[in-house]
């Protein structure tokens, strides 16, 4: 009877700590699976995070390429714009009817053809002739070594390097900065600047026409191009002052109509 009991006992003893160490398995292997479930939903998150920053930069790229197109297209406009008014002017002028300066306005200048020299009483450019003072005080014409320089620094700029046509007359300014050339040589030295973008730089050439030459035909052209940097340069409300006052200044021109014409594109801007 004795040895039963000890029996029952025993066994009751095995199997209630067996259920104990099955207990204490289960809570181990449900922490394991908590612990794995939980590195998932981080697993998971994470993954989330990274599509959204994926997204966001695939936004940005886009609105990037957005950006360089206008740049492009913009580019390639001022070009055409550039090389129309140089074709109409190896031509002799626009035709009758036409502006003679697509983004300028006034009259062009009235450069040699291009494989024929132009005689020295003749200004390769300007409005007016290079016998009289295109800069309004400094009548004579120009001298052979002005009219050489200049001729080929416009003709750098017809065959589009710019590049060296900006600085064919930055030199020719520095050489004869009273030359009946200069307002015409600042003027296309703002435009190589202008149809490469280089606005700040383009605004000071004009400006220097403006305040240097203030008799010349060009300085309204001159002004107008102040403007359209001032546009481009996103300074609405000094672009607007500024054609404003080539309206104001020099009525019944080219100058004054192209000015108008933007202004009233400006104000449509606004409006929308």
């Amino acid at each position: 009877m004795a040895g039963a009991i000890a029996s029952a006992t025993l066994f009751a003893f095995t199997a209630s700590a067996q259920d104990r160490l099955s207990l204490a398995d289960r809570v181990a292997r449900l922490e394991q699976q908590n612990q794995a479930n939980s590195g998932t939903t981080q697993l998971v998150n994470q993954v989330n995070d990274l599509q959204q920053q994926v997204a966001q930069l695939q936004g940005q790229i886009e609105e990037l390429q957005h950006q360089n197109q206008q740049l492009q297209d913009s580019q390639k406009a001022q070009y055409a714009d550039v090389d129309s008014r140089l074709g109409r002017l190896e031509k002799g002028g626009a035709p009758a009817g036409q502006p003679t300066a697509a983004a300028g306005g006034g009259q062009p200048p009235a450069p040699a053809a291009a494989n024929t020299p132009a005689p020295p009483q003749q200004a390769a450019a300007g409005p007016a002739p290079a016998g009289t003072a295109a800069g309004g005080g400094n009548p004579g014409a120009a001298s052979p070594a002005e009219q050489a320089a200049y001729d080929a620094a416009f003709k750098s700029l017809r065959g589009g390097d710019y590049v060296t046509a900006s600085r064919g007359f930055r030199d020719f300014l520095v050489k004869y900065p009273d030359s009946a050339l200069a307002p015409n040589a600042y003027y296309w030295l703002g435009e190589s600047y202008y149809v490469t973008m280089n606005y700040q730089v383009a605004i000071e050439a004009f400006q220097r026409l403006v305040k240097n030459f203030p008799q010349s035909d060009k300085v309204s052209d001159g002004l107008l191009k102040v403007g359209y940097c001032q546009i481009e340069l996103k300074q609405q409300d000094a672009a607007i002052a500024t054609l404003k006052q080539v309206s104001a200044k020099y009525p019944g021109t080219k100058a004054a109509g192209l000015a108008q014409e933007r202004l009233r594109r400006l104000q449509r801007q606004t409006a929308n």
